[in-house]
């Protein structure tokens, strides 16, 4: 059996060379062939310039901008674990339930017992982690459908919520539990009115986005992909990098740099990095894409669907973390919707509603347009149904854009 080689450094210098010069100037062509994750981007854009004219510019003001950090930081949280779920063609309802029951286990702990805030974080993942491992010995060992096991476990733990909380509330948790969601760190490096720190968080993010947008540009023109010219690719990392700093701008005159953020920016990348580039990964979108070729290529498929749960049990358990912290207490009726709006954001985000199909970055956006909309909603005095409804529409829209995608596929063939 012959191998190819790998190739010389000479190669590689000409193919980095290559990417300097090679491309297409179509924008309209790019925009068409990468339609499903392209048109989130712009969706998410144009919903940002509406409700800060609607607004008066209050929406993109640095409280505000600040604001929408905190608040749906959960959520966002929620929706990196449940775009895998859905890219392997499952679904979990029950993490609004596992939120309540693992912020409620860590208020017992800490508030009603006294113990350390750090016990209280660690019950909760550990929790977060039996949950998921519970779900997935039901959808990959026993063969009952993930939508009928999760909908048994959002009843299932939300009872368990109640019975741990004594249908109580529990308020307050200690100083440092809190700063999980609301704490900032601001002044390492100084500023006068704003915090440098900050800044340099934004542009270490730009100049990771630019490297990384080369490196894939690199790799692409090695493989004969078809890529954007040159000048296209820089315009759109000017393009990029300036959002990204007049958002760290926005929160540099704020309060700083979140902790929330950086915890959401760390998962972001781990799993980034775990989807694209692991063997796990890559096993996830091949179970969702065609079950039966998956399996005949010798993918351990239940083992798969049991970690994707742990893992979304995991996640579960760290946005209880958050969301506990944020609202400073643990309640019965905590979660409450939280699974729609993470399922809503990962199917805004691209993915396609039978699995294979969906990005960590495109979920991400998907629940930014879901937060903005919100905020700028509740900004504006939008009575709450009329919110529901908003919602529930865009959600429509996307699934019917994905569903659009597929048959114009199918057609090209």
């Amino acid at each position: 059996m012959t191998r190819t080689a790998p190739p010389s450094g000479r190669a590689e210098e000409s193919t980095t060379a290559a990417a300097l010069h090679v491309g297409t100037s179509d924008i309209r062509a790019l925009i068409t062939r990468n339609l499903r994750q392209s048109g989130i981007y712009v969706a998410f854009v144009v919903i940002v310039a509406l409700f800060a004219i609607l607004t008066g510019g209050v929406s993109l003001s640095p409280v505000n901008v600040t604001n929408i950090v905190l608040q749906y930081s959960y959520i966002l949280v929620l929706a990196i674990g449940m775009v895998i779920v859905i890219i392997a063609g499952h679904i979990d309802l029950s993490v609004g339930s596992v939120v309540a029951l693992t912020g409620a286990i860590s208020a017992v702990l800490v508030i009603g017992q006294g113990l350390p805030w750090w016990l209280g974080v660690l019950a909760a993942l550990a929790v977060g982690l039996a949950v998921g491992a519970w779900h997935g010995f039901w959808v990959a060992y026993v063969g009952i459908p993930a939508f009928i096991v999760t909908l048994a476990g959002m009843l299932l733990f939300r009872g368990l919520t109640l019975r741990v909380l004594d249908n109580i509330s529990l308020s307050p948790f200690p100083a440092e539990y809190q700063q999980i969601a609301s704490g900032f760190l601001n002044g390492l490096f100084g500023g006068d009115g704003y915090d440098v720190f900050t800044l340099v968080i934004g542009a270490v993010g730009v100049a990771g986005y630019a490297v990384n947008g080369f490196r894939t540009r690199v790799a692409r023109i090695t493989y004969h992909q078809p890529v954007e010219s040159f000048p296209l690719f820089v315009a759109r990392v000017v393009l990029v990098g300036a959002v990204v700093m007049y958002f760290a701008w926005q929160l540099a005159n704020a309060r700083g740099l979140p902790v929330v953020l950086i915890v959401l920016g760390v998962l972001v990348l781990v799993y980034g990095v775990v989807t694209r580039r692991s063997v796990f990964g890559r096993q996830v979108y091949a179970i969702g894409g065609n079950l039966a070729a998956a399996t005949l290529s010798g993918v351990k498929v239940r083992a798969v669907n049991f970690w994707i749960f742990v893992n979304m049990g995991l996640l579960s358990g760290i946005a209880g973390v958050i969301y506990s912290s944020r609202s400073n207490g643990a309640q019965p009726a905590a979660g409450n919707m939280f699974e729609l709006d993470a399922i809503a954001a990962a199917f805004i985000g691209g993915a396609a509603v039978t699995g294979g199909v969906g990005t960590v970055v495109g979920a991400m956006a998907g629940g930014l347009i879901m937060a903005v909309m919100s905020n700028g909603m509740q900004l504006m005095g939008v009575d709450q149904s009329v919110q529901s409804m908003v919602k529930g529409f865009v959600l429509l829209l996307a699934v019917t854009f994905d569903l659009y995608n597929k048959r114009r596929a199918g057609a090209a063939r």
